[in-house]
């Protein structure tokens, strides 16, 4: 099966894996998945870190796509096609643009996003998957 991951999924499944729903590590570890990250998580981490509002205990925001590599994950660039139908995504139950981005590419790709936030289970109706 196709995932995408969320930007906190990410993290953890770098810096501390319990905190991983059981579900979420098995997703992760299963080799029949591929995993993807997407651009936007890069760049959600690099702002809230450059901003203080995220801790990174001995990595930076620069670590993460090799260590993301490492783990197996594949990369997920956002396209213009993707960039520019973002308005289409009419719901409006999370105000966080990267949260909102990632939940498009996630429909827009047919992928199941990973996440712990229960908010994005409002995105269904918009024909979002969720696995956690």
């Amino acid at each position: 099966m196709n995932y995408l991951i969320d930007t906190h999924t990410l993290i953890w499944a770098i810096t501390d894996t319990s905190k991983l729903s059981k579900k979420a590590k098995e997703i992760l570890e299963s080799e029949e998945n591929l995993i993807y990250v997407s651009s936007v998580c890069f760049w959600e981490i690099s702002l809230k870190f450059s901003i203080g509002k995220l801790e990174l205990d001995g990595i930076v925001p620069s670590d993460f796509p090799a260590l993301a590599e490492n783990l197996g994950f594949d990369f997920l660039t956002l396209s213009p096609a993707e960039a520019s139908s973002y308005h289409k995504l009419t719901s409006a139950h999370h105000k966080d643009p990267f949260d909102r981005m990632l939940i498009w590419q996630a429909i827009k790709q047919n992928l199941t996003i990973v996440t712990k936030d229960s908010k994005f289970e409002n995105y269904r109706d918009q024909g979002l998957k969720v696995a956690w």
